[in-house]
């Protein structure tokens, strides 16, 4: 029994990033697409792209603060506003969590998505907890939180809200420009040393970018948003991820100067990591987009990961092992330093941290 189904090259895929729809993991049976006749000249049926258009559910989550101990992550919490990712980033490493929800890690990632409209809710409830410590809360780890379904449903921006009432530290990643509508919320935040974002800059290539990233802003875009935040005294970061070797590394360089000259005053990189579908999944998209240069592409992959597609242990699989890992991460040390991108940040602060008074709290006497 196959486990792919692809859709046919006919039928119209425009603005999505990957090539075809595999069944989840952990489902038993394979889907297949199979045409009908009735989008055919004369049937009266439908556009078959309609099968592709964005499908939104909602979810009310138990909790919604996420709690890791990975020593590849420089926090141990973070909040997802949003299941799946409209921005159809073919590389992106959150596709497998799809197959947990029963939906392929290909076309079904950008196109079913999940919304969580309760998350501030449920924030605020977890955030006074007795026994909560705060340390800096991650927004963006797993999908975009200011992908377009954000301008519509607004939980990243409720959350924020939260946040900003608590007084407590966050780090937004995102390569979505709907974040600049938040800079009312971010700009007070930042005053208290309270908040930095990471803006993803894969390439400067706007003919690529389309490719890799279909529904996500332009690289032009992207830096524009690192100004207007930077304008703002919002702290930011441009974060080089992922560098694909043989086809984005050689920009590594011109990106981070970029954003140097956007206003980022500090810089980060991950090599690309294809875990589980996400393999087969980018293979497919280079046969398709790139097939003169998948060879070299995925000899690098493997040569940088033992020989296999990937390599998930702790301290590798951000990076890489071998010389090529080892040449890309020497230039990017030299590029920051060069360009005053390596200074440390101080932490963000959690001293500040109090629960605001809500009705029926008793109160303080003077």
């Amino acid at each position: 029994m196959t486990h792919h189904a692809t859709i046919p090259l006919d039928q119209k895929r425009a603005g999505r990033g990957a090539v075809s729809n595999a069944v989840g993991r952990y489902e038993r049976f394979s889907r297949r697409y199979e045409v009908d006749g009735w989008a055919e000249p004369g049937g009266g049926g439908a556009d078959p792209a309609r099968m592709l258009r964005t499908q939104t559910t909602l979810e009310v989550p138990r909790r919604v603060i996420t709690y890791n101990r990975s020593p590849d992550l420089p926090f141990d919490r973070s909040i997802n506003p949003y299941r799946g990712c409209e921005h159809g980033c073919i590389y992106c490493f959150a596709r497998p969590s799809h197959a947990w929800l029963g939906l392929s890690a290909g076309l079904d990632f950008e196109t079913r998505l999940v919304a969580r409209p309760d998350a501030p809710m449920l924030l605020r409830d977890e955030l006074r907890h007795r026994a909560y410590t705060p340390r800096t809360i991650a927004i963006g780890t797993n999908t975009d939180p200011y992908q377009p379904i954000e301008k519509t449903h607004e939980v990243t921006r409720g959350v924020l809200k939260v946040l900003r009432d608590f007084r407590h530290p966050v780090g937004i990643v995102t390569k979505g420009t709907l974040v600049e509508r938040d800079i009312d919320i971010l700009q007070n935040m930042a005053r208290d040393g309270l908040v930095r974002v990471g803006i993803s800059v894969t390439t400067l290539d706007p003919v690529l970018s389309r490719r890799l990233e279909p529904r996500a802003p332009s690289p032009k875009r992207r830096l524009a948003t690192i100004a207007a935040l930077s304008d703002a005294g919002i702290p930011v970061r441009i974060m080089t991820s992922p560098l694909i070797p043989g086809l984005t590394d050689h920009e590594m360089e011109a990106m981070l100067a970029a954003g140097r000259d956007a206003g980022a005053v500090a810089a980060s990189w991950i090599m690309l990591r294809l875990p589980l579908e996400v393999a087969p999944l980018f293979k497919e998209w280079l046969a398709e987009h790139y097939p003169d240069r998948a060879g070299r592409v995925m000899g690098h992959v493997r040569d940088m990961h033992g020989g296999k597609d990937y390599d998930a242990r702790w301290g590798q699989r951000m990076r890489g092992t071998g010389p090529y890992a080892e040449m890309v991460a020497r230039r990017f040390d030299v590029a920051v330093r060069r360009l005053g991108l390596d200074r440390a940040l101080p932490a963000l602060r959690t001293d500040l941290f109090r629960a605001p008074a809500q009705k029926g709290d008793q109160l303080a006497l003077f």
